[in-house]
């Protein structure tokens, strides 16, 4: 754990450094999308990026997603046409804005037929707070933001039209979800995934009071219900043989210089000791927006073929 401890300090530097020029909207009802400097080559119309205003009864607050449209979704020979939705999830200090102004996610996505949905998360993990009665993360995307979308848009609102993915702390989310909720996914997929958030210890973070209160107001003190039920390794390495094929395909990446990287080593050991069906990579690259860019692509390109 103390890998994990150094891993979480570099990445809060790391995460305030790429997050700094960037203002999150919290209550736009539609945007214009607007090409940063890394989309500037990018040929798109603005009719594929809508930005949906959500008020969650459950948060109690406005919780804006962003939805990524295929390329013929408008047109006349697709109205009754049905997509895939794969949710992209943001990570820590992040927020629902970040993947299309940081990657190239748009024009990548022009090659699928899928609706890419990234939702607000904030620095929730993804989870039902322990000591905010209201901060009901987990809840908030399976009951209010899912059926949203599908009510919005033509989805195929079954497990094989449905997938989730996420860096960082949203990496975290997306496999928790997955095994979590195996009926709802046919993939969940995770970049750099910060794995062990919910058994981190006071003692292990140790000068980190920032960090640490992330993780106390959402997972509770030590040994917390909430830490056990959302405890991603625990989960997986606990669950029974019979229910191993329930599950989604899991994906999973790191790259080599990552601090994490031996969260996603000790979870994928545990798959192939379930016999998890998962594909595990390590390539070159740190906690960095380069290599998520590098790396949504292969999401994109798996998810799609685990998906209808």
């Amino acid at each position: 754990m103390k890998r994990f401890t150094a891993a979480l300090l570099l990445i809060a530097f790391v995460v305030a450094l790429s997050c700094a020029r960037t203002t999150p909207v919290q209550s736009s009802v539609s945007v214009t999308f607007h090409p940063t400097a890394t989309q500037a080559s990018t040929k798109q119309t603005d009719a594929r990026i809508q930005t949906v205003a959500f008020e969650s009864k459950l948060v109690g607050r406005t919780l804006p997603y962003n939805v990524l449209l295929p390329v013929d979704y408008e047109q006349p020979s697709a109205r009754t046409k049905r997509y895939p939705v794969l949710y992209l999830l943001h990570g820590l200090s992040g927020h629902y804005t970040n993947w299309l102004e940081k990657t190239r996610l748009a024009e990548y996505a022009r090659s699928y037929d899928l609706i890419i949905v990234m939702p607000e998360g904030n620095n929730s993990w993804y989870t039902d707070s322990a000591t905010v009665a209201r901060d009901k993360y987990e809840s908030y995307l399976l009951d209010e933001v899912f059926p949203d979308v599908e009510r919005r848009y033509r989805t195929n609102a079954t497990r094989d039209g449905r997938a989730i993915a996420g860096l960082s702390m949203g990496g975290y989310g997306a496999l928790k979800f997955g095994v979590k909720h195996p009926e709802l996914f046919s993939f969940a997929g995770s970049m750099s995934g910060a794995l062990g958030a919910a058994s981190t210890t006071a003692t292990e973070l140790k000068g980190l009071d920032s960090i640490w209160r992330s993780l106390a107001e959402v997972f509770g003190p030590e040994n917390s219900p909430t830490r056990a039920a959302n405890d991603v390794n625990k989960l997986f390495r606990e669950l029974p043989a019979a229910s191993s094929t329930a599950l989604p395909f899991v994906y999973l990446d790191c790259g080599t210089e990552d601090p994490l990287l031996s969260g996603s080593r000790n979870l994928a050991a545990v798959l192939v000791e379930k016999k998890i069906a998962h594909e595990y990579r390590e390539l070159p690259g740190t906690h960095t927006w380069s290599y998520w860019d590098a790396q949504v692509q292969e999401v994109l390109r798996v998810a799609s073929r685990k998906m209808r």
